[in-house]
């Protein structure tokens, strides 16, 4: 905050010595009162607009995540965690399908089934997985071990 408070007072002061060295005796008589005002205004323009920018300004946000590796074997369904979830294996086949970033629709036109019934399914599948979204249903998937 001092930097700018001496970067402004220094700014101001160089603004008096220019005026003083070209000294237009019609200029600085004749319109001080329009000089010193533009002055003025000028100076507070700016610190206004600088406000606004350091005001307004977003914060940057980093979250760092860790996120658990599998080992390196086949993948094994957790079929216990399955079972004490209640997941049917077309709850566990369309949560496959919404890891992929297939939609309603692409899993009932693949699945051969209405979107209502996609809708219905994935709707069960996130109250038992306690998910709010798609992206949220799918992370727990693989944190359970229930897909790859």
């Amino acid at each position: 905050m001092k930097k700018h408070i001496l970067l402004y007072g220094l700014c101001g002061g160089v603004l008096i010595v220019v005026l003083k060295l070209i000294e237009y005796r019609f200029l600085v008589i004749e319109h001080s009162v329009e000089i010193y005002g533009g002055l003025i205004a000028l100076f507070f323009s700016v610190v206004g607009i600088w406000l606004g920018l350091k005001l307004t300004k977003n914060k940057e946000t980093i979250v760092v995540r860790e996120v658990s590796v599998p080992s390196s074997g086949p993948f094994v369904r957790n079929e216990t965690r399955q079972r004490e979830l209640g997941i049917t294996a077309r709850e566990l086949e369309i949560l496959g399908l919404i890891a992929q970033g297939l939609s309603n629709r692409e899993i009932a036109e693949k699945l051969f089934v209405s979107e209502n019934t996609v809708k219905t399914h994935s709707s069960r599948l996130f109250e038992k997985l306690s998910a709010k979204r798609r992206t949220q249903a799918a992370q727990l998937g693989k944190e359970f071990g229930l897909i790859p």
